[in-house]
C-alpha cells in the first residue's frame, strides 16, 4: 500500500482542518453543556476500542505485528483511558447534581 504525495497533502489538510472546528466547536459550548458532550464522547471511544481490537486482532494473528498492531495498541490503550475517565467524571458531575436535589428536598 503506497501513499500517494498527493494523498499525504490532503490527509493531513483534513487533520488540520478537524483540528481547527475542533477547538472552535469546543471552545464555544457553555458549561452546562459538557457532560453531555462528554457521553457523546465516551460512545465514540467505544467505537475506537472496537476498531482497535478488530485491527488488533488481525494484525497479531497474522505472525510478526507490525506497526498497525503497535498503532492498534496504542489506540486501545488511550480511548480505553479516555471513556474510563469520562465515565468517572460524568459519575461525579451526576453525584454532585444528585446531592443538591437531596439538599432541597431536605429542607
Amino acid at each position: 500500500m503506497s501513499l500517494t504525495l498527493a494523498a499525504l497533502v490532503a490527509s493531513i489538510t483534513v487533520f488540520v482542518l478537524a483540528i481547527f472546528l475542533g477547538f472552535e466547536l469546543i471552545s464555544k459550548v457553555p458549561p452546562t453543556l459538557h457532560t453531555p458532550l462528554m457521553s457523546g464522547a465516551n460512545a465514540i471511544s467505544g467505537i475506537t476500542i472496537v476498531g482497535a481490537l478488530i485491527l488488533s486482532n488481525s494484525a497479531f494473528n497474522d505472525g510478526e505485528p507490525g506497526t498497525a498492531a503497535w498503532l492498534a495498541f496504542a489506540a486501545l490503550v488511550m480511548a480505553t483511558i479516555n471513556v474510563v475517565g469520562g465515565f468517572m467524571v460524568t459519575n461525579k458531575m451526576l453525584e454532585m447534581i444528585a446531592g443538591k436535589r437531596r439538599k432541597k428536598r431536605g429542607d
